[in-house]
């Protein structure tokens, strides 16, 4: 593991191009036991080279702590640095609002509990049905201890799509966050995020995407979309288990944070509560790396052929209901359904026994499972695209589907 910063990635040449059919299964130790891993949303399997780089450092030496002094701390250092320029690179944002934490909800539950003590009485924060818990409840926290109120964005559950409208029909000049999904880790929808953001920036509130279910499956420009904060998760990408928190700079620095005393005062390290995973990071560095050299755009090429197979031969079921969008615009390569006399759970067993993961429930999406009337009934079976999944993988669950018929 070198203890320089390494220079900026290069995407791949065929980034753009969209190509053949990516062939990376073989990248993936975590696939070769001949299951078919539609559980993806959920956590991805972790690339070789992520993998390696875990145990390089852990092996290494180099593991000490930061801002010693002797190379192994300088190291520690220059790997924190290499990876907050590494995800700003990712997500096209300034790596000095790039901070590390043990998960996307940790991330979001640390900014909403600093922010309710800049909330008062009056104040206003608008959240969606289509979000994940991580992205609903910490608002409504903080806006409890601070005496705000919330305000629900409410999704279209014959379509499941947000209606922009739905949010900016909640965004007034009371509001001082708005919190909305990048895309839906139950649905894939992926909702239309610039005229929220211009709307909340109109009357001076801020918002923060969950970006989670968006970043594995399309290009992220942090700087263009204009949001105040995002959250990422490393292990939906491929990388060890951690989430990612990205906050104007300004706007972190001015952020209420809890921490220790001898915590930093300025930058990211003071809402990451205390000594990173340096093995983690060089990780997440890898992930990054793997992501970029194989190019976003390819990603996306490949899942949506897959994903588009898999949406046409489920809905050519009759005994299948596939909820949210029946087409491929705006969403991410996910998807739930049911099949008819089967509970989800039983459907969820049944693909298990022929070695294909999902997963069934409600999968902390509940404002969606609730807008669905799917809330009391077992909510609803997920599978997910991932780049060592292909076509072969994607009619094996088709046909061990329509055997449950």
């Amino acid at each position: 593991m070198s203890a320089t910063p390494s220079s900026p990635i290069s995407p791949s040449p065929a980034a753009d191009s969209g190509g053949e059919p990516l062939e990376l299964a073989h990248r993936f130790p975590g696939v070769r036991d001949g299951w078919a891993r539609f559980d993806g949303p959920a956590g991805t399997q972790p690339v070789d080279v992520s993998i390696d780089a875990t145990a390089e450092f852990q092996r290494s030496g180099l593991i000490a702590n930061g801002h010693g002094p002797f190379p192994m701390a300088d190291a520690c250092d220059a790997l924190e640095e290499r990876v907050r320029a590494a995800v700003g690179q990712l997500l096209g944002a300034d790596p000095d609002g790039v901070s590390v934490g043990p998960s996307s909800t940790a991330m979001a539950m640390r900014v909403a509990t600093a922010l309710a003590r800049e909330l008062v009485e009056g104040d206003e924060l608008v959240v969606t049905e289509l979000d994940h818990d991580s992205n609903i409840t910490p608002w409504t926290l903080a806006a409890a201890d601070a005496g705000a109120t919330v305000r629900m964005a409410g999704l279209d559950p014959a379509t499941g799509r947000l209606p922009v409208e739905a949010v900016l029909d909640q965004i007034n000049d009371r509001t001082r966050w708005v919190a909305i999904t990048g895309a839906s880790n139950a649905l894939g929808t992926m909702p239309d995020l610039s005229p929220v953001i211009e709307a909340a920036h109109a009357v001076g509130a801020h918002v923060h995407v969950d970006g989670v279910h968006r970043t594995p499956h399309r290009s992220v420009d942090l700087a263009d979309l204009g949001c105040d904060s995002y959250v990422t998760s490393a292990y939906k990408w491929y990388g060890p288990h951690a989430g990612i928190l990205w906050m104007r700079p300004e706007r972190l620095q001015a952020l209420a944070v809890s921490k220790v005393r001898p915590a930093p005062d300025e930058g990211p390290g003071r809402i990451e509560l205390g000594t990173p995973s340096f093995a983690g990071l060089a990780g997440i560095e890898a992930a990054v790396t793997f992501l970029l050299e194989v190019g976003l755009d390819r990603i996306e090429a490949h899942e949506r052929t897959c994903f588009a197979r898999l949406l046409d031969g489920l809905l050519a079921i009759d005994s299948v209901t596939v909820y949210g969008p029946h087409d491929l615009v705006e969403r991410a390569p996910t998807l739930a359904f049911n099949v008819a006399g089967r509970s989800p759970h039983e459907v969820g067993i049944a693909l298990a026994a022929e070695k294909i993961a999902v997963w069934d429930g409600h999968y902390y999406a509940l404002e969606v499972m609730k807008a669905l009337g799917l809330d009391d009934s077992g909510g609803a079976v997920r599978a997910g695209m991932a780049i060592y999944l292909g076509l072969a993988e994607v009619e094996r669950l088709i046909v061990a589907v329509d055997s449950l018929s």
